[in-house]
């Protein structure tokens, strides 16, 4: 997980800030997705 979104996760979390939760939430999960697309499609054409 990038340093950015654990700061901003660990600030929503302190101040129990449901919405920014949600959207960071949303936004890793997003990013695991793209992120595992982009290294499977770059290791099958090796």
């Amino acid at each position: 997980m990038p340093y950015w979104l654990r700061k901003q996760l660990k600030a929503a979390f302190f101040q129990k800030n449901r919405y920014q939760i949600k959207l960071l939430n949303q936004c890793w999960f997003y990013y695991q997705k793209t992120h595992f697309k982009r290294n499977t499609a770059i290791e099958k054409s090796n």
